[in-house]
């Protein structure tokens, strides 16, 4: 382990207002990359069975 705690990741009661949302901002873009890859697959996926009608 490293001595200088680089890796570590801190407990929710050490996070700061601004880490915290920092961390709900990044589970949020990550959410919504999901979701539009989801949708994009969704979408080809239609495409694709309106070619074999």
């Amino acid at each position: 382990m490293l001595r200088d705690g680089r890796g570590r990741t801190k407990a929710p009661e050490e996070l700061t207002e601004a880490d915290r949302h920092r961390l709900a901002m990044k589970k949020l873009e990550n959410e919504n990359a999901r979701l539009r890859a989801e949708n994009a697959f969704l979408k080809k996926l239609e495409e694709f069975e309106r070619g074999r009608d």
